[in-house]
């Protein structure tokens, strides 16, 4: 089987390592600084100039030039071409604009570090890790085993199945949202002079402030009403919170507290569940 990873970044790179651990290498295509980097490490095998010979293609690249890649690529007739960007309707649309003569699943592996680029790869990454596969009516179910088992190889451990729609809602809530908490929790001036001041909390709210604002910007605004529905019902409860303060009103106060313990209670029984 020719494996062809097409963006050696973060994701890419570090799929790259986990199915050469698993005795399976690859080809990549990249910027010729990083292809060479990967070439010169044993990453790759060597750059990948066209995708013509290739039965499977993971694609490790920011949403639009994802996009560009899959709509402009020439892949090999039949061959199986994934994706791995962080919202799944927009490159569904994209792909199904047209007729295709590869076979399309949207993956998203949930798996990453607060770092970037090839020099921070980790075959490990994956390692007990879940990666989501999105499918619909043209998903091809030979296409979905046939990736379910490269999955497995590179150490990832659930594979939940769902729609792009149920997925980029839920990644609103899990990721996208927490991002949004993270960015503007930083920015209140108390912060400065924190040395000494935190503990565990505010390492865990300021740890994925440091995005990369192009790419989130696009994931942002290619998942646009789910994101936005999010932080509405967010920013609604957090009016609760501050009225009940301003108000110096401590049965409410207790009580929105006591249910926020009792969700996260009941979050963590579902988790253990799984």
């Amino acid at each position: 089987m020719n494996i062809a990873i097409a963006g050696l970044g973060l994701i890419g790179g570090s799929a790259a390592k986990a199915l050469l651990r698993a005795g399976r290498a690859c080809d990549g295509y990249d910027l010729p600084a990083v292809l060479e980097r990967a070439t010169r490490e044993g990453v790759i095998r060597a750059a990948a100039n066209s995708f013509a010979a290739y039965d499977v293609v993971l694609i490790a690249l920011p949403p639009d030039a994802a996009m560009r890649l899959l709509d402009e690529g020439n892949f090999k007739e039949g061959a199986v071409v994934a994706d791995f960007c962080g919202v799944k309707g927009a490159l569904e649309r994209c792909v199904y604009a047209k007729p295709r003569a590869y076979r399309y699943v949207g993956c998203h592996p949930m798996a990453g570090k607060e770092v970037s680029g090839i020099e921070n790869a980790d075959a490990a990454l994956f390692d007990g890790a879940s990666i989501i596969l999105t499918e619909n009516e043209r998903t091809d179910p030979e296409a979905v085993r046939l990736l379910e088992g490269l999955f497995a190889e590179m150490g990832f451990a659930a594979m939940p199945h769902c729609t792009a729609a149920y997925h980029d809602r839920k990644i609103a809530y899990t990721s996208q949202l927490a991002h949004i908490v993270s960015s503007a929790y930083v920015k209140s001036e108390t912060a400065d002079g924190f040395p000494g001041f935190t503990g565990g909390s505010f390492q865990d709210m300021t740890r994925i402030a440091g995005v990369d604002e192009e790419l989130w910007t696009r994931l942002y605004l290619l998942n646009l009403p789910a994101a936005a529905s999010e932080l509405e019902g967010l920013i609604a409860h957090l009016q609760e919170y501050l009225s009940a303060l301003r108000q110096a009103d401590e049965t409410t106060l207790r009580a929105l507290l006591r249910e926020g313990r009792l969700r996260k209670a009941a979050l963590d029984k579902e988790r253990r569940i799984l």
